[in-house]
């Protein structure tokens, strides 16, 4: 390998160097690993422990957690069900998709997300071909000619070089691997961002997740059982002047979407306890080179709409399995070929729901986040529609199973012992 004269001490060799470990990275090491390959997770922070990341579970997921055996172990985990999505829309309910009755589960899970990762993590410790290695941070590719032949990486020891017959990066939005390829996704844009915050919840309050959508102010509550976790959205790069105003400003819209809420907002403490997610929409034309995949949030950031983002990355890390686990079990080098699969089987599905999704942000929320224009309120014919449960789970399957849901078809060998 070509390295040049100041490069980084060589770590050592693995034969995939998985970068990111978010939901998508983890699986796809555990799948890895349970095929025998030679896997090497890299995750820059020191565990998984951070706050308003996408932690709703869909069905689609609790399927493949099933399908690699841990269903009953997460099903253990503390999580609350949400059945039903609903709406108050100009202040009328309305209630939207309906998840129950749909096989085999009828629910959506809401789970912190560092439970998953845990889990996920424990699961694919049993493997002696698996590696976490957590404070590794990726910072540039090694190139070996025209190939992509590993990563370096920042240590506590120091900076190290990792080299890899296969570089998987899956290490978000912000991608630094996508930068260092020199590939620029297809900016979408989005009308939104979200501020995040928690707020008590109480017996008797309203069940299960639902938005507000009111003229110039939209807000969707999801329920964690003792806490509301919140997601007050502002226009596009709103949330720096919404942030210079008094904290009451926030705190008033909040009791005027959500009364039952008013006699609590003093818990939104200060504006260190709101999280701004700048959204985007986004999506890369190629999502690999030679010896590089991206999938996931690398190769296509999602808005929040639906929460699909994590379950759409964790389908991408299924479906890169079930190419690449047999071809890197049986070694050689892989073909990019195969890469170029993966992207056709995951990139339909992510036009489609992304297609759905910029809709939804260009005719309903920009649209309500205006301060004039006519109070938002829902036609009478859909309103009558979603009077029937079974055109709620129109909505429901669409949301929960999504289309061209993924199934675990890599091989697998029992973990030793």
């Amino acid at each position: 390998m070509a390295m040049a004269r100041d490069a980084a001490p060589l770590l050592d060799h693995t034969r995939c160097c998985v970068v990111g470990g978010g939901p998508a990275g983890m699986v796809l090491g555990l799948l890895l690993a349970r095929a025998g390959v030679a896997v090497t997770v890299l995750e820059k922070h020191a565990d998984f422990l951070r706050d308003f990341r996408g932690d709703t579970v869909h069905p689609s997921t609790l399927q493949i957690l099933d399908e690699i055996g841990l269903g009953e172990d997460f099903a253990r985990l503390p999580q609350r069900r949400v059945e039903q999505l609903s709406a108050v829309i100009g202040g009328r309910a309305q209630p939207i998709a309906d998840f129950r009755g749909l096989r085999p589960y009828g629910h959506v899970a809401l789970v912190p997300q560092w439970d998953l990762l845990n889990l996920l993590a424990g699961a694919a410790r049993r493997y002696p071909t698996f590696e976490l290695r957590l404070r590794h941070a990726a910072t540039a590719l090694v190139r070996d000619g025209g190939r992509i032949a590993g990563v370096d990486i920042a240590t506590p020891e120091g900076p190290r070089r990792l080299s890899a017959d296969l570089v998987v990066a899956c290490d978000g939005r912000h991608s630094t691997l996508r930068a260092a390829a020199g590939l620029v996704p297809r900016e979408f844009g989005a009308p939104m961002d979200v501020l995040w915050f928690r707020l008590p919840r109480r017996a008797g309050d309203p069940p299960d997740a639902f938005g507000i959508v009111e003229r110039g102010r939209m807000m969707v509550l999801l329920d964690r059982g003792d806490a509301w976790q919140a997601a007050y959205l502002v226009a596009k790069g709103g949330d720096a002047a919404l942030r210079a105003r008094p904290l009451q400003v926030l705190r008033a819209d909040v009791a005027a979407l959500a009364p039952f809420l008013a006699d609590r907002t003093a818990a939104i403490a200060d504006w260190d306890a709101v999280k701004t997610l700048s959204v985007q929409v986004n999506r890369l034309a190629r999502w690999h080179l030679p010896g590089l995949l991206l999938i996931g949030d690398a190769a296509h950031a999602m808005s929040p709409i639906g929460g699909v983002g994590i379950n759409l990355a964790i389908q991408d890390a299924v479906a890169a399995a079930n190419a690449l686990a047999a071809p890197l079990a049986a070694g050689g080098p892989i073909d990019e070929a195969l890469l170029a699969a993966v992207q056709r089987r995951r990139e339909w599905p992510v036009r489609l729901v992304q297609r759905v999704q910029i809709a939804a942000q260009q005719r309903l929320i920009a649209r309500v986040l205006q301060a004039e224009g006519p109070a938002p309120r829902l036609p009478a014919a859909l309103r009558w529609l979603l009077g029937f449960r079974a055109v709620r789970r129109i909505p429901a399957r669409l949301v929960g199973y999504g289309v061209r849901p993924e199934h675990v078809r890599s091989p697998a060998t029992e973990p030793p012992g």
